[in-house]
C-alpha cells in the first residue's frame, strides 16, 4: 500500500511513525502475555473462545471463523515488536505505536526463513493478530474495567510494481505498548526460544521464564492449574502426557523440568539450569539435545537504530515523537489458601513465600510487581 493513498481514517496518519532500522535487539517478552493464556497453542484453525478468570482477573480471547485466533507463532511478531521499542529506548531513541520495517527485518530477527512462502506466512500471522480480539481486566484503571482491543489495529505492506515487497507497518494497540514502555512488564527471553517448534514447549517456556526466572528453588505447579492456564482445547489427560514428554526431553532453554508427585496430585516442578550470575544480556545455559551453540549477545555492536535514513527510502524520515502494572496475583493453585503460595514451600518444608512475579531482582514480598527491566 503507498504512503499517499493513507486517509484521515486511518490511525497511521495521526501517528508519528518509529522507524525499525537493522540492527541486533535482545529478545523481550511482555509479562502479562507470558503469564496468561491469550494465544493458541495449535496450528490448526481455532475459533473457539478463551475464558479464563483467576484472582480477580479475567481475559477473554474471540477469534473470527474466516481467520481463526492468533497463535503462538503469531506472537513473535509482538515480541519482535516488543525488542525493538526497548532496544530504541535503551539508546535515547523516541518510540512509537506506529511501527515500519521491512519483512526481511522481521523474519531473521525470529528465525525464520525469507523466502515467497515465509512473507506469505507473515502475512497470514499478521492478519490473525489483527482480526483475533481480546478482552481483560488486567492493569484496569480507577474509572475503568475492561479494555477491549486486536493485537494489531491495523497494518499495510508497501509494494513495487512488480509486486515485491519493500516494507511493511502496523499500529500495535494502546494496551501492549504502554506494557513494553513500562519496563518492570518486560522480561529478556533466551533467542533459542525461537527455535522451539512444539506450541507447548514455547508456552511452557514462557510460563518458565515468568515464573521461576532466575530463582535457584525454581516454582512448581500443579498439572491441573496449568492446563487452565494454558488455555489449552486439550483433554487434561492428553495434556498431562504432552508435559511429560517435554520434560523428559528437557529442551527448554535455560531450565529443567521435573515431574513429582504429592498425594494424588501431578506436579511439574521447573528449575533453572544454573543460578544466572552472568548479566541480564550474557550467554543462557540450556539443558536439552538441540545441541545449539551458547547464545549471548554480551559483545554484540550497538543496534543500527541511528541508520534510519538508509533502511526504508520508500518513506520520508519522520522524526519519531515520544504506567500501567500489574503484579501477577495468580500462582499455583485456584483454590484455598494455596491461592498466592508456591507449593515447593511445603514440598521442602520452608517457610518462607515465594514471590508469584519473579524478576531477575532479589525477591521481593509476593504482589510487589516491581521487578526492573530486562
Amino acid at each position: 500500500m503507498n504512503r499517499r493513498h493513507l486517509t484521515t481514517s486511518s490511525e497511521r496518519a495521526t501517528l508519528d511513525p518509529f522507524i525499525v532500522a537493522t540492527g541486533d535487539a535482545s529478545p523481550r517478552d511482555q509479562r502479562d502475555l507470558m503469564e496468561r493464556p491469550f494465544f493458541s497453542l495449535a496450528k490448526a484453525k481455532r475459533t473457539q473462545p478463551i475464558l479464563y478468570e483467576s484472582g480477580g482477573v479475567r481475559v477473554e480471547v474471540f477469534a473470527v471463523p474466516e481467520h481463526g485466533m492468533a497463535t503462538i507463532w503469531d506472537a513473535d511478531v509482538l515480541i519482535w515488536a516488543a525488542s525493538q521499542i526497548v532496544e530504541a529506548e535503551n539508546l535515547g531513541f523516541k518510540t512509537s505505536r506506529f511501527l515500519r520495517f521491512t519483512p526481511y527485518q522481521l523474519l531473521k530477527a525470529i528465525g525464520r526463513e525469507t523466502g515467497a512462502r515465509d512473507y506469505k506466512l507473515l502475512k497470514g500471522a499478521l492478519t490473525r493478530l489483527q482480526s483475533t480480539v481480546i478482552r481483560t481486566t488486567i492493569r484496569h484503571g480507577e474509572h475503568w474495567r475492561r479494555h477491549q482491543f486486536s493485537w494489531i489495529n491495523e497494518w499495510a505492506e508497501c509494494v513495487t510494481r512488480d509486486g515485491r515487497i519493500e516494507g511493511m507497518e502496523f499500529v500495535l494497540p494502546d494496551w501492549f505498548y504502554r506494557g513494553v514502555i513500562d519496563r518492570s512488564l518486560v522480561l529478556t527471553i533466551d533467542p533459542a526460544y525461537f527455535r522451539l517448534t512444539g506450541g507447548f514447549e514455547r508456552w511452557l517456556y514462557r510460563v518458565a521464564r515468568k515464573h521461576a526466572g532466575r530463582q535457584p528453588r525454581g516454582w512448581v505447579f500443579e498439572i491441573a492449574h496449568l492446563h487452565q492456564k494454558s488455555g489449552s482445547l486439550a483433554r487434561i489427560s492428553d495434556f498431562a502426557l504432552q508435559l511429560r514428554r517435554i520434560a523428559m526431553r528437557n529442551s527448554l532453554p535455560g531450565y529443567h523440568l521435573r515431574i513429582e508427585r504429592e498425594a494424588r496430585r501431578e506436579l511439574l516442578r521447573i528449575l533453572p539450569v544454573s543460578a544466572f550470575p552472568r548479566p541480564v544480556d550474557g550467554a543462557v545455559e540450556r539443558l536439552g539435545t538441540s545441541h545449539a551453540n551458547t547464545i549471548g549477545i554480551s559483545n554484540a555492536g550497538l543496534s543500527g537504530l541511528r541508520t534510519h535514513r538508509s533502511q526504508l527510502s520508500l518513506w520520508p524520515e519522520a522524526t519519531i515523537s515520544t504506567l500501567n502494572l500489574e503484579s501477577n496475583k495468580d500462582s499455583n493453585f485456584l483454590l484455598g489458601q494455596s491461592d498466592v503460595e508456591n507449593i515447593a514451600e511445603r514440598l521442602h518444608g520452608s517457610s518462607a513465600k515465594t514471590p508469584a512475579d519473579t524478576s531477575d531482582t532479589p525477591l521481593l514480598p509476593l504482589g510487589t510487581g516491581t521487578g526492573a527491566a530486562r
